[in-house]
């Protein structure tokens, strides 16, 4: 029987009910046959990889190792993975380093086979396996509610990303590398669909600020601090929540209904009256 997460709310309720309950559904997935059963295999078959064409023909392997950086789609994409593993990122001008996005990068990194046979410590091996198994619950909680996926994704990934010792630019500019997190980070700070549009070095101008903004600083470092994070995830969710709508489950949903029909001719229309009970909340 497939396992599905158990949000029973969306936003700020949901996302709390989540966190009150992620280290029992987590351990209830993990014990998912698909999950398990992809697990052991890597465990047992690892050592065996030796070169990349070992680690490009067991699919079994592969399939683990690309999950394990939320790369799963890629696997269908021989050519293109091989590059990204093969150049490695030693060299400024590589493929993965290139192309700008943490997941490739860490992946090359992982899987190193510049000196010769790949070697991969029991730490490594079982890092790589818990990530596969995180990022295939974070997939699952997105099928239920793909706004809790990006905000575990966030509250996860943000921490590769911070204490490396980045410049304000490059921080921003590997940082702005990943969608998920970057979508999180724009609709936290309220930014408008056009954003996206515009010049990548204003766009990293505008983040920067909205960073000083909320929390004193320019640099993503802003983001060591675990209550920034927890606050752009929460403003993030809420955001999200009120673009939604109310729903049956916002508390006071029935009477919100019926004050919105009521004062509909008052100037305050529901959204104003959705935002009050939020604040109130």
């Amino acid at each position: 029987m497939a396992f599905t997460p158990v949000i029973p709310n969306g936003g700020l309720a949901g996302w709390s009910f989540l966190q009150r309950t992620m280290d029992r559904q987590e351990e209830v997935f993990a014990k998912s046959p698909d999950i398990a059963r992809d697990i052991e295999y890597f465990q047992k078959n690892i050592q065996n990889i030796k070169t990349l064409d070992d680690l490009m023909q067991d699919r079994k392997v592969l399939k683990v190792a690309l999950g394990a950086f939320g790369l799963g789609e890629e696997i269908s994409k021989g050519a293109f993975v091989r590059k990204i593993i093969e150049e490695g990122t030693t060299e400024r001008s590589s493929f993965a380093n290139r192309l700008n996005n943490p997941d490739y990068i860490e992946l090359a990194e992982t899987f190193n086979f510049e000196a010769g046979a790949l070697a991969l410590s029991n730490a490594d091996i079982e890092k790589i396996s818990s990530q596969y198994q995180r990022q295939n619950f974070e997939i699952e909680v997105g099928n239920v509610d793909e706004t809790m996926r990006l905000a575990l994704n966030f509250q996860r990934e943000i921490q590769d990303f911070v204490g490396q010792g980045l410049s304000e630019n490059a921080g921003w500019f590997r940082l702005m590398g990943s969608v998920p997190i970057k979508t999180v980070l724009e609709g936290a700070f309220g930014l408008p669909q056009e954003f996206s549009a515009l010049d990548v070095d204003k766009q990293k101008e505008i983040l920067s600020d909205k960073a000083q903004q909320a929390f004193g600083g320019k640099s993503i470092e802003v983001f060591s601090d675990q209550a920034a994070v927890d606050k752009v995830t929460k403003d993030f969710l809420l955001r999200e929540q009120i673009n939604a709508g109310p729903s049956q489950s916002t508390p006071g949903f029935a009477a919100l209904s019926i004050l919105g029909q009521s004062n509909s001719g008052s100037g305050v229309g529901t959204s104003g009256l959705f935002n009050l009970l939020l604040s109130n909340g």
